[in-house]
């Protein structure tokens, strides 16, 4: 036997999940603006920001498997050539230029919204609770889960500067109100916090203004000749939007000698290249010359290039 109550009664809105109601509950419409807002709290959300962080790892794995363009144009002919049937498929996904595809570029910047978004909110609230006294002493300590009463001869005023004192030296911010004393603190990891991710808004910030003002280009020199730089010199040559073809800085080198050494047999890794060094002499257009060495993680700086 089942009883239901009555529409009518008043204690009870008319569209209560039990009452008697044919046409259900009525759930109140977001619209287009109300949609919006919502999907801005997502994306806004630290939880947000931290799943397009990691998608962007995931992301990048693809850069690592395929030869880039920008990197080494050279290996993505060879993977041309040894597989000429996926190569059309894989171009098509940019996995030839994982950094400078589509989708990265949309992880990159959703991320980058999605850190702002969450940054600046909290950074206001944050600095509105530094800048606020700690709260009123409660009327009715007694009240508080971890209450404790203790009773002492001395003067009321030596008793609460004294404690003043030992809260400060705690790291705790104080306010006295009256014959009590108020203290708080807490406010350090949240620092930290925004801190870090104003950080990491601020690397990505550099790597997007990076990508845009340098460029990378490769060139293959045989020992005893003259590599001049210019555009026409190089086999391949990736710049950014805001590098101009007079970003070049004129000057020529000659690779003089080719060093290789081995590991010596008895060790291990016998026989594998153990170093290279490029020793060549760098002259400029004002007949000034200079020799140097390139090796591997040890490159030569000339006019700021690498």
């Amino acid at each position: 036997m089942s009883t239901s109550r009555s529409s009518n009664d008043p204690k009870r809105p008319a569209d209560h999940y039990d009452a008697d109601v044919e046409s259900g509950v009525n759930e109140p419409k977001l619209g287009f603006v109300g949609w919006l807002r919502w999907g801005w709290r997502q994306l806004t959300s630290m939880r947000t920001a931290i799943v397009l962080l990691l998608l962007l790892a995931v992301a990048a794995i693809p850069g690592s498997i395929f030869p880039q363009r920008s990197a080494d144009p050279n290996g993505v002919v060879q993977w041309q050539n040894d597989n000429p049937d996926w190569f059309p498929i894989v171009d098509k996904l940019q996995l030839f230029g994982v950094y400078g595809s589509a989708w990265f570029s949309a992880i990159y910047l959703l991320l980058f919204v999605s850190l702002i978004g969450c940054i600046l909110p909290r950074t206001k609230h944050h600095l509105k609770a530094l800048r606020q006294k700690p709260p009123r002493t409660p009327a009715r300590l007694n009240r508080l889960a971890d209450f404790r009463e203790e009773r002492s001869e001395a003067d009321p005023a030596v008793a609460l500067d004294a404690a003043e004192k030992r809260l400060k030296r705690l790291g705790y911010r104080t306010e006295r109100y009256g014959s009590s004393v108020s203290a708080e603190r807490g406010y350090l990891r949240e620092t930290g916090n925004l801190v870090f991710h104003a950080a990491l808004v601020g690397v990505l910030i550099c790597v997007g203004i990076g990508g845009q003002v340098k460029y990378t280009g490769q060139s293959v020199i045989v020992e005893g000749e003259t590599f001049v730089n210019s555009l026409i010199n190089y086999s391949s040559m990736n710049k950014g939007r805001l590098v101009g073809d007079e970003a070049l800085t004129p000057y020529s080198m000659t690779l003089d000698s080719f060093d290789v050494s081995y590991v010596p047999f008895g060790e291990n890794g016998a026989g594998q290249a153990g170093d290279f060094a490029a020793n060549v002499t760098i002259r400029e257009p004002e007949g000034d010359e200079q020799t140097g060495s390139v090796r591997v993680n040890h490159p030569l700086n000339v006019h700021g290039d690498d």
